[in-house]
């Protein structure tokens, strides 16, 4: 559910958009750093994440358009000179026959370098989800897999994206 079409408000903050206000679900901030294999940053990144509101909607034809328009649902970030990235957005929410998630893109100029999914760890329904489940080797799930802890201001999540740049 890729946005057919990009919100006109695509910051990093998806829990508002516009002046409108998200207060549903539980607010997370979800940040990392985009690096190489070796562990550079990859400057001039970006990331870009997707996902359904805490009713399990996506602003999406597909879904029916019956996502709350106050949930940005998308966002855009440009990684910084040591490649950080930093969203506002909320734990994800399951939906039917999927585990809570988040969709990730990485950029470089017009290339895409990553397209991907950012999974709860410790989430129950993990088990239960078919491509949570076809990643088979632990350490590509734990790769995609990350805790959202507690914080002063809501949740957190680090995700740190490697990708072949």
């Amino acid at each position: 559910f890729y946005p057919v079409d990009l919100p006109a408000d695509a910051d990093a903050d998806l829990l508002a958009n516009g002046e409108r206000r998200y207060l549903r679900g539980q607010p997370a901030w979800v940040e990392g750093a985009v690096v190489d294999a070796a562990g550079r940053p990859v400057r001039g990144a970006s990331v870009e994440i997707w996902q359904c509101d805490a009713d399990g909607h996506y602003r999406h034809p597909g879904d029916g358009n019956r996502a709350d328009p106050a949930f940005q649902a998308f966002g855009r970030a440009s990684v910084d000179a040591e490649g950080r990235y930093r969203f506002r957005t909320l734990r994800p929410a399951p939906y039917s026959g999927r585990t809570p998630h988040i969709h990730v893109k990485v950029r470089l100029a017009q290339r895409t370098l990553l397209t991907t999914q950012l999974y709860v760890e410790g989430d129950p329904g993990n088990e239960r989800d078919p491509l949570w489940r076809s990643l088979r080797d632990p350490a590509d799930r734990a790769a995609l897999t990350v805790p959202f802890r507690s914080g002063a201001d809501g949740l957190r999540a680090q995700f740190t994206i490697v990708v072949a740049a």
